[in-house]
C-alpha cells in the first residue's frame, strides 16, 4: 500500500499496529534522524519553533493521517501551545522556504488538509502517546535539536535584532524609492520641450493641452487672437480656484454672457483684449512658457507643434502688458 507522502523510491509498507495507530517500517532509506537533520525540519512559525506533522510522521515511521488522528484522539493533551493548525499563507511562506519534501509544492498538493505544527512539547506528548522503539529514540533527537535551535537562537540573538533593523530600514528605502520614482515619472510626463502634432492627431494635441491646464496651480495666461467657446470647454478641467486670463484681439468670438456663465461655475476667468501678439502662448503660475503653433480652437486641423520655451523676460513683460 503506497502514500503519497513518499516518492517511489521510498516504498513503505504497513507492519503493524501499536494502540491502534498504524506502525510503518521503511524498505528503503528514509532519512537519518540524527540532530542535525532533524534541526532543519525545525520553523520559526508564530514565534515559536515548531515541526510539521509531514516531518514528524516520516520521522517515526508513521503516516501523517495517523499522527493527526492520535492528536484528535487525544485533543485535551494538544493545547494551542502544543500543536496548532497552520493558515494558507503560512503553508505557502514554508513551501517557499522548505528543503524537506514534504512541503514542495508537488507533494503538497495530493494533501487534502492544511498542515499541523509541533511544538517541542507537543513532540513529547506525541511520543508517549506513540510508545514505540522508534518514537522513543527520535524523540531523544528531536528534543535535542529543539535545545540545540534555543541555543543557536539565543547566541545570536543581536545578530537577527540587527538583520531585522535591517530589513526594516530596506523596506522603508524601498517605499521611499518608489514614491520619488513616481514622481519621477510625473514630471517626465509633465515636462517636454517640444511636441509636433500632424494633421488629424486632435485628440492627441487636445490631451497635452489639458496636462498643461491642470498643471497650474494658482494663473494659467493664454494669448491667442482667434479663440471661441472651445477654449471654455479646455479651461473647464482646471484646477479649482485657478485664475485664467486670455489675451485676445477685438475679434473674440467669446461674448460677455458666455464668460459670466463659465464664471458661475469655474471662476475666475478675465478676458483683456490687445493686438500686441501674432504668435500664441500659455503661460503657467508665472513659471512656465509655452510656444503654441496653432490656435487652440484650430488643435490637430493640420501639422504643427506645441513647445516649451526658457524665456523669463518675455513672462515679466507679459505680465507688464497684462497688469
Amino acid at each position: 500500500m503506497f502514500y503519497n507522502n513518499y516518492s517511489q523510491k521510498d516504498v513503505i509498507f504497513i507492519n503493524k499496529k501499536v494502540n491502534n495507530i498504524t506502525l510503518i517500517e521503511e524498505q528503503s532509506n528514509i532519512l537519518e534522524n540524527d540532530t542535525q537533520n532533524i534541526k532543519n525540519m525545525i520553523y520559526t512559525i508564530r514565534g515559536k519553533q515548531v515541526m510539521i506533522d509531514s516531518d514528524v510522521a516520516m520521522l517515526y515511521h508513521y503516516t501523517t493521517k495517523r499522527i493527526n488522528e492520535t492528536v484528535r484522539r487525544n485533543r485535551e493533551r494538544f493545547p494551542s501551545n502544543f500543536c496548532f493548525q497552520l493558515y494558507e499563507n503560512e503553508v505557502h511562506n514554508l513551501r517557499s522556504q522548505s528543503a524537506t519534501s514534504s512541503l514542495k509544492k508537488e507533494n503538497y498538493g495530493g494533501r487534502r488538509y492544511i498542515p499541523y505544527a509541533f511544538t517541542e512539547q507537543g513532540i513529547a506528548m506525541l511520543s508517549g502517546l506513540l510508545r514505540n522503539e522508534i518514537a522513543i529514540k527520535v524523540s531523544i533527537n528531536i528534543i535535542n535539536a529543539f535545545v540545540e535551535m534555543r541555543k543557536f537562537i539565543a547566541s545570536n540573538a543581536q545578530i537577527f535584532k540587527e538583520i531585522n533593523t535591517i530589513k526594516g530600514k530596506l523596506l522603508e528605502y524601498d517605499k521611499k524609492f518608489d514614491i520619488v520614482f513616481d514622481e519621477l515619472q510625473k514630471k517626465k510626463e509633465r515636462e517636454f520641450k517640444e511636441r509636433i502634432f500632424y494633421n488629424g492627431q486632435i485628440f492627441d494635441s487636445y490631451s497635452l493641452i489639458i496636462k498643461i491646464i491642470k498643471s497650474a496651480n494658482n494663473k494659467i495666461l493664454i494669448i491667442d487672437n482667434y479663440i471661441d467657446n472651445t477654449i471654455l470647454d479646455m479651461l473647464s478641467k482646471k484646477n479649482k480656484n485657478v485664475q485664467v486670463i486670455l489675451l485676445t484681439s477685438q475679434n473674440c468670438d467669446l461674448t460677455k454672457l458666455d464668460i459670466e456663465k463659465f464664471n458661475k461655475q469655474y471662476p475666475l476667468l478675465k478676458i483683456t483684449k490687445t493686438n500686441k501678439f501674432h504668435d500664441r502662448f500659455m503661460v503657467i503660475d508665472e513659471k512656465e512658457l509655452f510656444h503654441l503653433g496653432a490656435s487652440l480652437k484650430d488643435l490637430g486641423k493640420k501639422c504643427f507643434a506645441i513647445s516649451k520655451m526658457e524665456d523669463i523676460e518675455f513672462i515679466k513683460n507679459t505680465k507688464n502688458i497684462v497688469f
